[in-house]
């Protein structure tokens, strides 16, 4: 599987998005590979009434209903028609790790999927323990890299974040400067279920080309 992470790119909001969900709906569709578009939680009732994908938020707040200003209740994400949502990502994490549990209770609670990232070993083994959905093995400093990937440089960290989700029967998606086929295939070579992407496909000139050759890597 993909994530497409779309983050505030201009290139992933609003009608833009719509026409990104569209190429990648269509990959999916011609490879049978599972992509997964994770957009700004604004635009998910619009993407809905074009896609079938599997349409997930970037972010949810720890909250319940009631005086929490700006938050993201997971409750309105899903009934807007999201499947899940990513936590603890390396541009928006929780500040402390009870917000980080909380949030990721408050998702499972409603019915919401939940990806939650980790930057190193030690933040891993203490996401496990929340029992996400998935996790997702991404160190902060390749994040948006346009030159090397956490494939090529830490490809034995990635065996042993592999080693402990099995352990606990947890699926590992790795991220951070994913950028090739080359990437993909080491990632599931050495365990990974998946991978997560953003600026490779999003800000590319030519969106379908670039995930058609990380889909290669699924060969």
């Amino acid at each position: 599987m993909i994530f497409v992470n779309f983050k505030t790119y201009e290139q992933g909001t609003g009608v833009a998005a719509l026409e990104l969900v569209r190429i990648l709906e269509e990959i999916a569709h011609e490879t049978q590979v599972k992509i997964i578009p994770v957009i700004q939680s604004g635009d998910v009732k619009e993407v809905i009434q074009i896609s079938k994908l599997e349409i997930w938020v970037q972010h949810i707040d720890p909250y319940e209903f009631g005086a929490h200003t700006g938050a993201v209740l997971p409750e309105a994400v899903l009934e807007d028609g999201a499947i899940g949502t990513f936590l603890n990502h390396s541009e928006y994490k929780f500040k402390n790790f009870e917000d980080l549990r909380r949030a990721n209770q408050r998702a499972l609670e409603v019915g919401l999927k939940t990806l939650i990232f980790a930057g190193d070993l030690r933040e891993l083994e203490r996401v496990i323990e929340l029992r996400p959905t998935y996790v997702s093995y991404e160190p902060p400093e390749l994040v948006g890299s346009k030159t090397t990937s956490v494939s090529e440089t830490k490809p034995e960290i990635i065996a042993k974040a592999v080693a402990k989700t099995r352990e606990k029967e947890l699926p590992l998606v790795v991220g951070a400067g994913i950028k090739s086929a080359k990437d993909v295939k080491k990632s599931l070579e050495l365990g990974a279920v998946g991978v997560a992407v953003a600026s490779d496909i999003v800000t590319a000139k030519d969106p379908r080309k670039e995930i058609l050759d990380l889909v290669e890597g699924f060969k």
